[in-house]
């Protein structure tokens, strides 16, 4: 040991009759309490402390080292306390605040710094513990961190040199009783028990973990994993590193503390005094990187961070993650020596010089390099400050500024400048180069503007975790600096200007860590599973935007319930069970008023490709089916629907078919009609046959497929059709009536709903003539009563007027031609006229000379009945270009295309019907007589009839 490592001298114990034992909890109110069951009787204590000035109080965790070391330290008139942590320096910190006052309480760290004027009380890290200065009383907590390879010199030197005036006390685990007895040989070593029992528990599944766990692991990447796998299973977990500022972390364990969150996922800086309300601790592994190589923990190690399970009188477990077996594993000696608190002694403590000397750099780094001359210490590893010094001292520039103590002082505090970045010893010093120059010049102080500009670079709270965890160690690095008040002109602005930094940066870190890895609705849905709905406030707004406890789950359309489009695909079917458990009620609030809703809210449901249904507003609430008959379609809840009671189900459809009942009446009288005609006995059977035939077609048939019953009826038969409205066209029957835009709809999803398909696109309502377009779009409007004429497809209606008029233009002698006022009018092209002739019964002629007395036009041909054989043709009159012969029915002999039937050829594109027989080419105009030369305009007509088939 150094010569230099005298302890100093100690002075006389405190005064006896201290004030009652203070409790000191995060999160309640500071009284005065009783002595805590299981601390040592206070007078025995004292009497303890009162045979040396030097205590050690050594035990396991959970023993209130800590809550006695305060204790003592504010029954005297000042006092200075070293932490491991920053954040344990801060909690303490905020302890005695709430004892003594603000204004009598500093916390000095690396980076932070609160020293009021009249500051008695002194909290810090080992690192910033001023040894220069007199406090009646002196802590060090953790005083086994001495044989931490790569801050132990810290601590070893604190317990050689850090003395109170009346009160000096050294904190720690039982296992550095040993080398503490020996360096401080007039020690008193008092042991305490601990609180509660800690005992293992086993290795866990991360799903099935005791609430209030804390799962410790040794790297970012596996805290970042766990603490995402515990979203997904349990809604989340609170993140705590030693990188968090003390800000970020306060933030985090407020959420657990709060019950935001059962979890806590968290480095191994928890194991080093930090308070906080755990039960249970999960090893996700028991190996960590030291800085040098990956190791397996010790078993001190293990007992320290187990340890944080259990508070005062409140057992603890502890245990591992995942299988009983493998690395990760605790051996059964080590589950023992946990349990029982028995650990191998500490021998050796790292020593490094604590007061080199500084009038040379060589005399500087050879200090820092000597050997202890005690067996109880050994040398420390070369820290990133010597390494860096090192790398200094061969800058020319260093050599030839660094003369004199007080310039080496400097560049020897420029050196241990804190790597917060941990970017390794030659990336720092380049930084430290930078600072050194600015400190060796002649004003000694950083620039302004540099400093500022090296703040504001930091000023973003854009990015991931990583990148504002980066941030915030930078940020660290410039605040450290801003509380040397000898390296800034303005030390106070620039603090104040890092703070406002740190906690921005820090509010965003936590913004993130809450962002990624706590589910809130999660939470809360996992924490009432299993209990009864009315445990569990429910709220649907006016929206529709559904509330568990305030956290929004999806939204409930009417009977629908859609999970909230934000939610990860893991956790949709959790949402969708916490819906089917929770909105029963809700359910059945809204069938009722379903049931006395009025039939205005009700809609038919016909999108093109979409299933019939029946709406209500904009919520489908049932599905079409096929029925019994056209009329009667099944009308099948919607599936949201099947998860109420079945009177609820019986009570919603009587409402829908009575709601159905009603657009029957409105919207297909005539085929309700048609139907009941079908039925009625007293109308005869063949003229019953053709109504069922109808109603069963929708109430629209083409004319070949009822020219066998309609050859059945005699004229009173038919004057019972034209009783009932129904239109006897010479190429479709149908109800007019049928043919307007609601009829049309009704049929459509009626017609789909029979035979299970989606629904077709309808022409526009108020259309007559349309483009045939896509084979989905010829189909729609075939059943909203339009037949194709070639490219065009015309409402059936208009083609028996058109039909109509050409018998009219033929009976005056008038000519009937595709550019006549009718047709042009209409937007019927020519082809499309010239197919419509051909298909309604008419063929073009040569104009004769006039007959000696007029034909008489053919009555049943104008009301478009059955069509005339055309075996002896009447010639036109003078004038008229067209003749009508009759549509011609299909003779079965005829087998033409391979000998297969002409009934089996397949309908013509866009027209719906079988095509008529062929003309062979221009009839003669009267029988028995020569065909007279046809001249080019009927003869290229003709042509082009026959071409087209």
């Amino acid at each position: 040991m150094s010569n230099k490592e005298v302890a100093a001298p100690l002075l006389p114990a405190t005064k006896r009759g201290l004030p009652p034992i203070i409790c000191l909890t995060d999160r309640e109110p500071v009284i005065p309490l009783a002595d805590p069951p299981g601390v040592p009787d206070i007078g025995t204590t004292m009497a303890q402390f009162a045979r040396s000035p030097v205590t050690a109080v050594l035990g396991p965790t959970n023993t209130g080292k800590t809550h006695l070391a305060v204790e003592r330290m504010c029954a005297h008139s000042s006092g200075m306390m070293g932490f491991p942590l920053r954040l344990l320096a801060r909690e303490v910190y905020d302890r005695v605040v709430a004892i003594k006052g603000a204004d009598k309480v500093a916390l000095v760290t690396g980076e932070e710094k609160i020293v009021p004027r009249q500051a008695q009380y002194f909290l810090c890290t080992a690192e910033s513990m001023t040894l220069d200065r007199d406090f009646a009383f002196v802590a060090l907590d953790e005083a086994q961190l001495g044989a931490d390879p790569e801050r132990g010199h810290i601590f070893t030197d604190r317990i050689l040199r850090a003395r109170g005036r009346e009160e000096t006390m050294i904190l720690g685990s039982a296992s550095v009783a040993r080398v503490v007895k020996a360096l401080v040989p007039d020690v008193e070593i008092i042991g305490r028990p601990r609180f509660s029992t800690l005992s293992y528990a086993g290795a866990k599944k991360l799903s099935r973990l005791p609430k209030r766990s804390a799962i410790v692991a040794f790297s970012a990447e596996e805290v970042y994993a766990v603490a995402e796998m515990l979203r997904r299973f349990r809604g989340g977990a609170a993140v705590v590193m030693g990188a968090l500022s003390p800000r970020t972390r306060n933030a985090q364990v407020q959420m657990f503390l709060n019950g935001e969150v059962d979890y806590l996922v968290a480095t191994d800086a928890i194991g080093m005094g930090l308070n906080l309300d755990v039960a249970h601790v999960a090893f996700a592994s028991l190996r960590k990187f030291d800085g040098r190589r990956t190791r397996r923990l010790t078993v001190s190690e293990m007992a320290q961070i187990a340890g944080r399970a259990g508070r005062h009188h409140k057992d603890g477990t502890f245990g591992s993650l995942g299988h009983e077996d493998g690395d990760a594993a605790f051996t059964p000696e080590e589950i023992e020596a946990i349990e029982a608190h028995r650990f191998p002694p500490i021998d050796q403590l790292f020593w490094r010089d604590g007061t080199p000397r500084t009038d040379s750099i060589a005399h500087l780094i050879a200090d820092l390099e000597e050997k202890p001359g005690r067996p109880e210490l050994r040398a420390a590893p070369e820290a990133v400050d010597l390494a860096v010094l090192k790398r200094l001292a061969d800058d020319p520039l260093v050599i030839e500024r660094a003369r004199g103590q007080r310039q080496v002082a400097r560049l020897w505090a420029a050196a241990s400048l804190p790597d917060f970045q941990k970017l390794g010893a030659d990336h720092h010093a380049r930084l430290v180069s930078s600072i050194w120059r600015f400190l060796s010049e002649e004003s000694g102080h950083i620039p302004r503007d540099w400093f500022a500009g090296q703040v504001a670079r930091l000023d973003s709270v854009q990015g991931d975790i990583d990148t504002i965890s980066g941030r915030i160690a930078a940020a660290r690095t410039w605040a450290y600096i801003a509380h040397r008040a000898d390296w800034l002109a303005h030390p106070a602005e620039m603090a104040e200007r890092t703070r406002a930094l740190e906690e921005k940066l820090s509010d965003a870190l936590h913004a993130a860590l809450t962002q990624r890895f706590v589910d809130r609705r999660t939470s809360v849905l996992l924490r009432d599973i299993g209990q009864n709905a009315s445990d569990l406030p429910v709220t649907v707004e006016p929206d529709g935007t559904v509330c568990v406890d305030g956290e929004t789950i999806g939204r409930l359309d009417g009977f629908r319930f859609s999970v909230d489009p934000a939610t990860r695909l893991a956790d949709r079917k959790l949402l969708l069970a916490a819906a089917d458990r929770r909105l029963g009620k809700v359910l059945r609030v809204k069938a009722e008023e379903l049931v006395a809703t009025p039939d205005a809210d009700f809609a038919l449901t016909d999108e093109a490709g979409q299933a019939p249904g029946i709406a209500w507003g904009d919520t489908p609430v049932a599905t079409l089916l096929a029925g019994p008959t056209l009329l009667s379609p099944e009308i099948r809840p919607d599936r949201a629907l099947l998860a109420l009671g079945q009177d609820v189900q019986k009570q919603v459809v009587a409402r829908l078919a009575t709601w159905f009942d009603a657009q029957k009446q409105k919207h297909l009288l005539p085929l309700v009609k048609m139907s009941e005609s079908a039925a009625d006995p007293a109308v005869p059977p063949v003229v019953r046959a053709v109504f069922a035939q109808l109603a069963d077609a929708g109430g629209i048939i083409a004319r070949i497929d009822l020219d066998a019953a309609l050859a059945h009826l005699d004229k009173d038969q038919r004057h019972l059709l034209r009783k009932a409205g129904i239109d006897i066209g010479v190429l479709d029957i149908y109800h007019p009536g049928l043919l307007k835009p609601g009829a049309a709809r009704w049929r459509s999803a009626l017609l789909a709903a029979r035979i299970a398909k989606p629904c077709l696109p309808l022409p526009g309502p108020g259309l007559t003539l349309i483009p045939a377009g896509e084979r989905p779009a010829q189909m729609g409007a075939r059943v909203a009563g339009f037949r194709g004429f070639g490219d065009q497809m015309l409402r059936i209606d208009m083609a028996e007027r058109m039909a109509r008029a050409a018998h009219e233009a033929i009976a005056k002698n008038e000519p009937f031609m595709a550019t006549s006022p009718q047709i042009v009018s209409l937007g019927l092209n020519e082809p499309a006229f010239l197919t419509l002739m051909r298909l309604a019964g008419f063929r073009p002629v040569e104009p004769v000379a006039p007959a000696p007395a007029p034909v008489a036009e053919p009555a049943e041909a104008v009301e478009g009945a059955e069509p005339v054989e055309a075996a002896a043709p009447e010639p036109a009159p003078v004038g008229a270009n067209w003749a009508f012969r009759g549509r011609q029915k299909p003779r079965p002999d005829r087998q033409p295309h391979g000998g297969k039937p002409r009934a089996a050829r397949p309908e013509a594109k866009g027209e719906g019907d079988r095509r008529p027989p062929r003309d062979r080419g221009p009839r003669p105009a009267s029988s028995g007589s020569t065909p007279a030369p046809a001249n080019n305009a009927f003869a290229g007509l003709a042509e082009l009839l026959g071409r087209n088939g």
